[in-house]
């Protein structure tokens, strides 16, 4: 008869739960016991992420700050707020509802430790700080259960703190096995031992109390990591057309220039694919944008609708020249209407009535004598200012205008002087009262800006990367001093290699796998953009998502540069390259499956791809719960043997065989 037996298992740096909710899921079955994981708690020090922590496990989260008080003054360069007191083990069991932990998993903040954080800003007092959170956990957490040891322990986090963090590692190395523990450092592919669609590189530390669990603890089975494509393509396309996945699904609005930088990008590459194209004085030389059939730009102005067709929405302004608003009429036979008609000059025309205009019938003549007969090809004619004009008539129908140079109604007194400019040899008018420059010739071109040399030397002055600058004065501003410099060091050359390298504006394939999940995902950090090809799948929905993105915008030409919208460009390869949504990247981090509903805390994008980025994915921690189950099972039926082909986490040999403790110290 089966047994169940529940496994308990805590968080501390729990963050929005991802660990957490892998953990209840794991599964494991050694002989009649099967193991059911729960959550007794988690702490953290982001209030939202604790509020999504009780969401995604069930269990109760304790908002708490476990920095010492020197850390929390390096930190945040001040005195912490009244009331503020440093954490201590008691606090770990109270978080955890004084309940005792089969499993107690760390996951302490990687930004410190993290590649994307400059080395020497790592070094600061504030990172170190912030690192050493990662000892000082682990410390609360032994001292917590010193008297009855937690048997398992996994710390996650970045590969960095492998070398970053060397001198921390060592020290909660020797931490871990002065409470008894034997430990193995250890990186892992999240992704490949959760089965996931991104590729984690993570550094895993494990350690096992052998008193409590004499048997091995395996490392998770490893898969191949699965396409994008298998992801996204269980998700409607992501809105504004949409929304039944909710706000976290909502496409970002972009400028026009990033989005047609991305279109231009392979699938699979990133901003270096720009660098293939020929781009003549701005424009690029090979390529052009046009609007798919059915989406133009002018949205069918001057449209003429057949006979046979429907016509569209009528709008207030429905009109010839905003969309197809006109019809192909059959019905109009010769003369049948008369309006607007021009008869020709030798025809005869219709009977004269009342109403004597051009929009009432044909009371138009194409009268070719205009270029024959002067009074008419006098009228309304302009005449140059140095010309005579002719004679004045009582009609005024003549050549009544002219081209006048004395601006507007200024007198022939004023004329000479307004806004007039001296030349630097001329001596000036008479000084007045009202001394402006558009009350007299007030004004002087001066050439000295261009002579002197030490205006020349300080006005707006770019100092060379090599000279010297001038001396610093109070105010130091471009205006009045040499303040400015030609800095060379912002292009993309050899010593830009964080950008270089980094993935910008990178677009994966629908087939492969996308990096890590970082915590600032976006379009123009990282290879956070697919190469979607379900927009050319079917015509209609393309058309549809086409349509729709012109109409909500309203634009009648390639908008400008810098205009935000949601657009769909149909790149080369004939697919949309676009963002991913937060809704995505979530389910590329095993947080949701699209079935699934997914609510986080708040309405933040930004917040909200923190936290999924910190995120411990969940298929991955589901996995090592597993390994971990059946380790606690199988030393509660006092198994001592066990076959694998998977290697042994915390001690690599090749056999399975569970030893005394000291024999474990002194192997190691």
């Amino acid at each position: 008869m089966m047994e169940t037996i529940e496994l308990r298992h805590g968080h501390l740096f729990c963050g929005l739960g991802g660990g957490g909710r892998g953990f209840n899921r794991g599964q494991a079955r050694v002989g009649n016991l099967r193991a059911q994981w729960r959550c007794i708690g988690g702490i953290d020090n982001d209030p939202a992420a604790i509020k999504d922590f009780e969401r995604l496990t069930g269990a109760s989260g304790t908002c708490r700050d476990l920095f010492s008080l020197n850390q929390y003054r390096a930190f945040f360069g001040k005195e912490p707020p009244p009331g503020w007191v440093e954490a201590i083990p008691d606090d770990v069991r109270r978080a955890f509802g004084y309940e005792h932990p089969h499993a107690i998993f760390l996951s302490a903040p990687c930004k410190g430790f993290s590649g994307l954080l400059a080395e020497r800003q790592s070094r600061t007092a504030k990172y170190q700080a912030l690192n050493e959170l990662t000892l000082r956990g682990v410390w609360l957490a032994l001292e917590a259960y010193k008297d009855d040891p937690v048997p398992l322990f996994i710390f996650e986090n970045v590969p960095r703190i492998m070398t970053r963090g060397r001198h921390l590692l060592d020290q909660i190395v020797a931490l871990l096995r002065a409470y008894g523990y034997v430990v193995a450092e250890t990186t892992h592919d999240c992704g490949e031992i959760g089965a996931l669609a991104q590729s984690r590189k993570r550094f895993l530390l494990v350690a096992r109390h052998p008193s409590k669990v004499p048997a091995f603890l395996y490392e998770p089975v490893k898969h191949a990591l699965a396409s994008i494509g298998s992801v996204l393509e269980r998700f409607p396309l992501p809105g504004p057309w949409d929304t039944s996945c909710g706000p976290m699904h909502r496409m970002p609005a972009l400028q026009w220039k990033t989005w047609v930088r991305l279109a231009f990008v392979e699938a699979g590459s990133d901003w270096r694919s720009l660098n293939k194209l020929a781009v003549d004085n701005g424009f690029l030389r090979d390529f052009g944008i046009a609007p798919e059939p059915g989406t133009e730009w002018f949205n069918g102005a001057f449209g003429v609708k057949d006979w046979g067709d429907n016509a569209g929405t009528v709008t207030s302004k429905f009109q010839p020249s905003s969309g197809a608003t006109s019809v192909a009429d059959p019905r109009v036979e010769e003369n049948t209407f008369a309006g607007l008609t021009l008869n020709a000059w030798d025809e005869t025309p219709g009977a004269i009535t009342t109403q004597r205009s051009p929009g009432s019938s044909a009371q138009s003549v194409a009268d070719p004598r205009i270029h024959d007969r002067t009074p008419f090809n006098n009228a309304y004619r302009i005449v140059p200012w140095e010309k005579s004009a002719l004679p004045v008539t009582s009609a005024r129908g003549s050549l009544a205008a002219v081209a006048d140079p004395r601006h507007l109604n200024w007198k022939d007194s004023a004329h000479r002087n307004k806004e007039r400019v001296h030349s630097w040899p001329q001596h000036a008018g008479a000084v007045t009262g009202k001394n402006q420059v558009a009350s007299g010739a007030l004004s002087v071109a001066d050439p000295r800006p261009a002579q002197r040399d030490d205006y020349k030397q300080t006005k707006y002055r770019v100092s060379r990367m090599e000279e010297a600058s001038g001396a610093v004065i109070a105010a130091s501003t471009t205006g009045n001093g040499a303040f400015a410099v030609a800095d060379p060091r912002t292009s993309f050359g050899d010593k830009r290699e964080n950008y270089q390298t980094g993935g910008h504006y990178g677009v994966n394939g629908w087939e492969g796998s996308t990096g890590a999940v970082a915590a600032a995902a976006g379009v123009d950090n990282g290879r956070w953009s697919v190469a979607d090809p379900r927009t050319g799948i079917a015509g209609s929905e393309s058309e549809k998502l086409s349509g729709t993105a012109q109409n909500i915008h309203g634009f009648d030409a390639l908008p400008q540069l810098d205009r935000k919208l949601v657009c769909v460009i149909r790149a080369l390869d004939g697919t949309w390259h676009r963002p991913l949504t937060t809704l995505e990247l979530a389910a590329l981090q095993g947080l949701v499956d699209p079935e699934e509903h997914l609510e986080l805390e708040g309405l933040s994008d930004s917040a909200w791809r923190e936290r999924i980025g910190n995120a411990v994915p969940p298929p991955s921690a589901q996995a090592i719960a597993g390994v971990m189950g059946r380790a606690l099972l199988a030393s509660m039926t006092g198994e001592t043997f066990a076959l694998s082909s998977e290697p042994i986490w915390v001690r690599p040999i090749a056999t399975a065989l569970s030893v005394k403790q000291g024999e474990f110290d002194a192997r190691r």
